[in-house]
């Protein structure tokens, strides 16, 4: 049964930066006008597709199960980071702190989530675990 929540865990916690780095890709022009919106206008290519980077290698290793620790560190250097700059309640004006405080928050939960992934292993399902027990 551990197994399989750490899976399902895994699962779950990477669907959110595959689909925001879906996003990041979709919508690169509504996205560079959100960073110069927040003040990120130094060199907004390479930390776009920094991002991209950081997101797509880190969810799909934490998906995969390969060098889980690693992917959740590749992970935590964009979330951390995006977090305090994006949802910045104690910045915003009244009517958009409560909000904010609470994206904030779940960013934080989420954040826990990898440092959690950061310092456990993959479990059963995972690629190279799957591959080291697979006689071929």
């Amino acid at each position: 049964m551990k197994d399989l929540s750490d899976l399902l865990g895994r699962i779950l916690l990477s669907m959110i930066f595959i689909f925001e780095a879906y996003d990041y890709i979709a919508y690169a022009k509504s996205n560079k006008a959100a960073m110069t919106a927040y003040g990120l206008t130094w060199n907004q290519d390479l930390l776009l597709y920094g991002a991209i980077t950081l997101l797509v290698l880190g969810a799909l290793m934490l998906l995969t199960g390969y060098r889980m620790r690693f992917g959740s560190i590749l992970l935590l250097l964009y979330w951390l980071p995006m977090t305090y700059v994006v949802h910045s309640f104690w910045n915003d004006p009244e009517e958009q702190r409560r909000l904010q405080s609470i994206l904030f928050t779940k960013n934080l939960a989420i954040t826990g989530g990898l440092l959690i992934t950061a310092t456990h292993t993959s479990g059963r399902y995972a690629i190279k675990k799957i591959f080291a027990t697979t006689r071929v």
